[in-house]
């Protein structure tokens, strides 16, 4: 279906009856509908705006649709989202994935996700200034004195 029938089905259906559709079209398709879908379908308006432009990208790829998911299964575990793990995963594989490519994305999503905490971490240490101590690594007070007498 092309943008604009997906907009004129929208008009001529309603709100509350698009969102209910294609809801429903989800869970055939995929066996379920995603939590957070179900939650923006409270609110039908923010529903079909996420899926219009959800759909405007994945239509508008240059990448094939077993790509997309796997690239989404590995933002899903690089953000730690076990539920968007076993949807992208289980999509992923409805489009044909193997094993070893949903273990390689896996991969990635876990060298992605040690690489920006390193790269964080390390910014951090490198910005300390040494007129300014750090109040949580200074634990022992200033210059090492915990301020105790003996």
């Amino acid at each position: 279906m092309e943008f604009e029938e997906k907009l004129a089905a929208v008009l001529e259906g309603g709100k509350k009856e698009t969102a209910s559709r294609w809801l429903a079209e989800i869970e055939e398709e995929y066996g379920r509908a995603p939590l957070i879908l179900k939650r923006m379908g409270e609110r039908p308006e923010v529903l079909i705006s996420h899926l219009l432009y959800k759909s405007s990208v994945f239509e508008t790829s240059h990448l094939d649709p077993k790509c997309i998911e796997l690239i989404s299964l590995a933002v899903g575990a690089a953000l730690k989202c076990r539920h968007c793990v076993e949807y992208h995963m289980a999509s992923a594989k409805a489009k044909g994935a193997t094993r070893d490519e949903i273990l390689e994305a896996i991969l990635i999503a876990g060298l992605a996700s040690n690489a920006s905490v390193l790269a964080d971490a390390y910014r951090v240490m490198d910005e300390e200034k040494d007129s300014e101590p750090c109040i949580s690594c200074d634990i022992q007070g200033k210059d090492g004195d915990s301020g105790k007498t003996e």
